[in-house]
């Protein structure tokens, strides 16, 4: 039967009688392969390497409801009404604080509170990118962004990182390619330290190259920075923004640190920049939840809001190390993966001929999940590679997802011995630059 138009007359079979009329920038929006797999690996018998939900199981649950409930009985009128589109003055303060750890010295009216960082990518997207132009990132990079990016029609270019990070002249190479084809690049998109998904920081001796590279081509730094504060040896590293005020935006969230329900994060940006950003806020949203920044506020007042990071960063090491010491023994040998210093992934190779995404439902099958390589690129690229996140499963059922995993690898390796290849593997044309390597080893 044919179904009944929203005009009220039968017409096409079509399921979305509305294709025909949306704008042109809803084609880059996409589901993320990391959202696909929620339904099946929230299951309990499925132990999701996938996700990458931070453990808040050692959070103080107590101090945190009595923090709350004092907020209601104290300031409950103000906590629940509007507020300001570019966030209370009491937490910008604190923000301002949580940054001085990263070597940042800002003001507090410079600061604009967003609804997570990834509202953050959103406003600075918004307000700098015209359909076509182009957006360094990392290669690979944030699935999320790379969302960002292309419901905003921008072109994305990747840019090659090794184990110390992105490659300056990788960096070099992206930017004089692009200009020489007369495209404007708006601004580079990286992530510093213990990067989602290659689990790598920049060291410190690219730093400097990477913020003398952008300036001399004029080229704005989106710097985000959620997991900044969760390396495992307790070093902190010094954030871009620190050493180049006007040429940098700065992001960062309490998700990591304190809790992602509250969805409290921020920008830091130049002066003109941020008068901007808090328009674009206000047209979003009004303003970010008082109520919500009231909370981590006090929180961060109250509590030993540092100890706390520091058990998050104890509890992240033992799966960290639960999920390196599963791979040295199930493993095959060809594979190769990174030993994070911080962050919540491990970015893994798979050996020659094997395709990850293509491996995914048998692994499912085998009650284990995980996210392909080619989430966090945006051209189809990293096929030969997977995210591994360790943040949420205990230590015991990290070394039984590996185990399930391995197992499914291996019955992969030796169907290709015996069939050879299922079907061609995806060849990326890149005629700008040499494709980047899946190994950050």
């Amino acid at each position: 039967m044919s179904e009944i138009s929203p005009g009220g007359t039968r017409g096409s079979t079509r399921l979305d009688h509305y294709v025909d009329r949306y704008a042109a920038r809803t084609e880059g929006m996409k589901a993320s392969e990391v959202r696909a797999l929620f339904s099946v690996a929230s299951r309990p018998e499925v132990v999701s390497l996938a996700g990458g939900m931070p453990n808040i199981s050692d959070l103080p649950l107590d101090v945190v409801g009595k923090g709350i409930a004092d907020l209601i009985a104290s300031d409950g009128p103000t906590a629940m009404q509007y507020g300001s589109g570019q966030g209370t003055p009491e937490l910008r303060e604190q923000i301002c604080e949580v940054m001085r750890l990263e070597g940042i010295e800002a003001h507090p009216d410079d600061i604009v509170v967003t609804v997570g960082s990834q509202q953050a990518v959103d406003l600075v997207t918004r307000i700098f990118c015209d359909p076509g132009d182009v957006v360094l990132c990392e290669a690979p990079s944030y699935l999320g962004a790379l969302g960002v990016f292309r419901a905003y029609e921008a072109d994305i270019v990747h840019v090659e990182m090794d184990a110390d990070g992105l490659v300056p002249a990788a960096l070099e190479q992206a930017i004089a390619a692009t200009k020489a084809a007369g495209r404007t690049i708006k601004f580079l998109y990286t992530i510093p330290n213990y990067h989602n998904p290659a689990g790598i920081s920049l060291s410190a001796e690219r730093r400097p190259e990477i913020l003398r590279i952008c300036r001399e081509a004029d080229i704005l730094i989106l710097e985000d920075n959620p997991y900044g504060l969760l390396g495992f040896d307790g070093r902190i590293h010094r954030a871009l923004r620190a050493d180049e005020p006007e040429g940098v935006i700065y992001l960062g969230s309490f998700s990591k640190t304190f809790a992602p329900g509250f969805r409290v994060g921020w920008a830091l940006a130049p002066h003109a920049v941020r008068e901007k950003l808090v328009l674009a806020q206000e047209s979003a949203t009004l303003c970010p939840s008082a109520f919500s920044q009231m909370a981590v506020s006090r929180y961060l007042e109250n509590h030993d809001w540092l100890g706390q990071v520091e058990a998050f960063r104890a509890m992240y090491k033992e799966r960290r190390d639960a999920m390196v010491s599963a791979l040295e023994d199930f493993m095959p040998a060809a594979c190769r993966w990174n030993v994070p210093t911080g962050g919540f992934y491990v970015w893994l190779t798979l050996p020659p001929g094997i395709d990850a995404k293509a491996m995914l439902p048998r692994a499912v099958t085998a009650r284990v999940a995980y996210v392909p390589g080619t989430a966090f690129f945006a051209d189809g690229y990293g096929s030969s590679s997977m995210r591994l996140s360790f943040c949420y499963p205990t230590p015991e059922r990290i070394r039984e997802g590996v185990r399930r995993l391995a197992g499914v690898l291996e019955a992969e390796m030796e169907l290709r011995e015996t069939f050879g290849a299922t079907g061609p593997l995806p060849t990326i044309a890149r005629t700008e630059y040499d494709a980047p390597s899946n190994d950050l080893s």
